[in-house]
């Protein structure tokens, strides 16, 4: 046998029987007829090259994580099942010992994976918790637009997760399933009952436009208004209608009103341009109403501006209506004259009042003579040398003296 027949990890044989050297011995892997022995050894070395290649790349794999365990842990099977049989030369044991070292490796994956799980599965337990919380919340809301939004978006994020636990998860998917439920059924019973009073106050809402159409050629103005103002109070206590409609019946509503109403303000624009004359004749009397006043505050005769003033009253009431904007301006400052000739008419009144007169005299003689006998007291008490008697007698003098001054002042208001 030629140098080249013997290799590391076998031998070949003058036969051409190629054999690979393992802890156990010698074991025949083949035969190589064809060929030189160092031919048929290249040709085995070969097929180990090719078996330590497929190991290391099952390494790379595993260690990187691209195989799940379980797929791993088959793959070393399959390998280490080849590796062991294999028709090879080479060391045959190194790659077994490499790939029984990736058994720890595969199982640290696992546990790595299966707390990897644990933790998803309580983070999706949670997040769903979350979810159902919301829904149940939402189902008691009457937030009727966003919230059955919110629930549609609820539920694309409750199936973007994970499924837990069959028990918990089928328990949370019950309550978020009612939860959604209970908000729909009560939304439609809202929506159905909204749609109930649209259809109550359109039927309102046509009655009144009816009504509001047959006054719009009324002329009776003050009463027309009125009447109006009354179906504009029950227009808005009616509540809508269904939109279009709504439009539509408020248009025509509008519209009846705009008419009487227009009709109306033309109508007093003309009364108004008729009345200016009777605005300027009544500034006039004003001026001879309020001219009396001076005269008042000089003490005249009261009977006369109260005669004065009757006559341009008459005069006043002849000389009829004016228009609406000048009513209050001119109506207040006829009637602050009046006021102030009924104040002077009064303020005499009250100082000629005999009964009150008469009243504010006895009150000065009570006062008189109580005074009197005060100071007949206060002497006897200066006297007799009782001093704290005389304190309190000068005290009560000081009083009443003080009352009659005011009651000399009243009286003489009478006088």
């Amino acid at each position: 046998m030629s140098q080249g027949s013997v290799h590391e990890w076998g031998r070949v044989d003058e036969d051409g029987n190629v054999f690979v050297r393992t802890a156990d011995g010698e074991r025949s892997v083949g035969q190589y007829p064809a060929g030189t022995p160092e031919e048929a050894l290249a040709f085995f070395t070969e097929r180990f090259a090719a078996l330590a290649f497929e190991v290391e790349l099952l390494e790379q794999r595993i260690r990187t994580g691209v195989m799940s365990p379980e797929e791993a842990l088959e793959s070393v099977k399959t390998v280490s099942a080849q590796v062991t049989d294999a028709n090879a030369v080479g060391d045959l044991a190194s790659l077994t010992t490499r790939l029984e070292a990736l058994r720890p490796v595969i199982e640290a994956q696992r546990e790595s994976r299966r707390a990897e799980r644990v933790q998803k599965t309580a983070e999706a337990k949670e997040a769903k918790e979350k979810l159902v919380a919301e829904a149940e919340k939402l189902a008691e809301s009457n937030d009727w637009r966003a919230g059955a939004n919110r629930l549609r978006a609820l539920l694309d994020e409750w199936k973007a997760l994970p499924r837990i636990d069959r028990a918990s998860d089928d328990a949370l998917w019950r309550r978020f399933s009612s939860a959604r439920t209970a908000y729909t059924r009560r939304r439609k019973a809202h929506f159905a009952e909204q749609n109930e009073k649209r259809d109550a106050a359109r039927a309102v809402k046509e009655r009144l436009v009816k009504e509001a159409t047959s006054l719009a050629d009324s002329t009776e103005w003050g009463p027309t208004a009125g009447r109006y103002r009354e179906l504009m109070r029950q227009w808005k206590a009616a509540g809508p209608a269904p939109k279009d409609v709504d439009d539509a019946l408020w248009r025509r509503f509008r519209g009846a009103q705009d008419q009487f109403f227009g009709a109306r303000d033309a109508t007093n624009a003309a009364l108004d341009a008729e009345f200016a004359a009777n605005a300027e004749v009544k500034e006039k009397l004003l001026v001879e109403a309020e001219a009396l006043l001076p005269a008042l505050e000089s003490g005249s005769d009261l009977d006369a501006t109260k005669r004065s003033f009757r006559e341009i009253s008459d005069r006043w009431e002849a000389a009829g209506k004016v228009p609406r904007d000048r009513i209050k301006e001119l109506e207040g400052r006829m009637r602050t004259v009046e006021q102030t000739i009924r104040s002077r008419e009064d303020e005499q009144w009250r100082k000629s009042d005999p009964e009150k007169s008469a009243r504010a005299d006895d009150m000065v003689t009570q006062l008189e003579n109580a005074i009197a006998q005060v100071e007949a007291d206060l002497e006897a008490a200066r006297t007799a040398g009782n001093d704290k008697k005389v304190k309190e007698l000068e005290e009560n003098l000081a009083s009443r003296q003080s009352f009659l001054d005011m009651a000399r002042r009243v009286s003489a208001d009478y006088s």
